[in-house]
């Protein structure tokens, strides 16, 4: 098993791609393909003496996409990018997955394009684990869908469905339509009629829940378009720092309060981890004829070891396969009533 890895991707490119493959590669003892400028991947990788024993090599990608190219762009014009690259050995099966922290939009687009969608997927979705009370939910789509209509939703759920259920080895995943109320009459047009889609399938379908049932574990599955879903996900990261920031604000140079603080830093030290993106690696774009990983701009080596993680067990769990099952399956069921 290989998996390519977008060396140049990320704000922390190459140092953090480079040592994360190199975490991920003595670690799991997974082969990873480096997808990059070559003397700059091979420089950074010669920091790394342990490297040289590990199944790692570098694949020469002339072109580095830029924050501000635009998706088109970069499939049309950058062929030789690193994202592009490194989508191209999983299409021709040197690699069984790619991942990148670099421009999500291009990464998404060239994964798509590249790949292309699973028979029956009508649109890819990116799904984020997200910490709750109760352990962890996935929540789709983050961001690749703006503009979606019903049976987008329903696919959504069945893609998250197959990934709770065969790698997070949860049997019965509990399935929830994110909206403005519990009852089956509120929302927009949007959730109204994927509400009623939902109804027809066999998912653990619940019903409606609410933004504050999300941190909550209400539902294992959390579905949305990707416009409100992309709102969740940021809005989150944004109160996980405001609790930390409040928190040192009022420690300050009270000595009771320092006193208290170092009491209870073990329990603030594992909020803080399980709050923390890089433990979760990154979101998977599910419903591409492949495995792509989009890790956060922000990876660090830990997350991009995670990563590396996840595209292992999605892989080795056949999530593409199953997918495709479920899609049908529920599609067909829904024609029949």
């Amino acid at each position: 098993m290989k998996i390519a890895v977008d060396a140049m991707g990320g704000d922390y490119a190459p140092q953090a791609v480079v040592e994360g493959a190199v975490q991920a590669a003595r670690e799991y003892g997974v082969g990873i393909i480096l997808v990059g400028i070559q003397e700059t991947v091979e420089a950074e990788l010669r920091k790394h003496p342990v490297a040289a024993s590990l199944p790692i090599e570098i694949r020469n990608a002339t072109q580095v996409v830029d924050m501000l190219d635009s998706p088109a762009t970069v499939f049309r014009r950058k062929k030789d990018s690193s994202i592009r690259v490194a989508n191209d050995l999983v299409k021709s099966g040197e690699a069984v997955a790619v991942i990148s922290a670099g421009h999500t939009g291009a990464a998404m687009a060239a994964s798509l394009f590249t790949l292309g969608p699973i028979e029956g997927v009508e649109r890819p979705a990116i799904a984020v684990l997200m910490p709750t009370v109760r352990g962890t939910s996935l929540v789709l789509d983050m961001g690749a869908n703006v503009d979606c209509k019903p049976i987008h939703l329903l696919q959504f759920a069945v893609m998250g469905d197959v990934f709770v259920k065969h790698l997070l080895k949860n049997p019965n995943p509990r399935v929830g339509l994110l909206s403005i109320g519990e009852e089956e009459t509120k929302g927009n047009e949007l959730t109204k009629e994927a509400f009623k889609l939902l109804t027809e399938t066999s998912l653990n379908f619940i019903g409606n829940i609410e933004g504050r049932d999300v941190m909550m574990g209400k539902a294992d599955v959390i579905v949305c378009d990707g416009f409100i879903g992309n709102v969740v996900l940021k809005t989150a990261e944004g109160v996980a720092g405001a609790i930390s920031a409040i928190l040192r604000e009022n420690v300050g140079d009270n000595l009771m309060r320092k006193a208290g603080y170092l009491l209870m830093r073990p329990a603030f030290q594992a909020l803080k981890t399980k709050m923390d993106y890089a433990e979760y690696g990154g979101a998977p774009l599910l419903g591409i004829n492949g495995i792509s990983i989009i890790s956060h701009g922000r990876s660090s080596a830990h997350a991009i070891k995670n990563a590396i993680r996840v595209a292992m067990e999605s892989s080795k769990s056949d999530v593409n396969r199953h997918i495709h099952h479920d899609i049908v399956q529920n599609m067909e069921m829904g024609k029949a009533k």
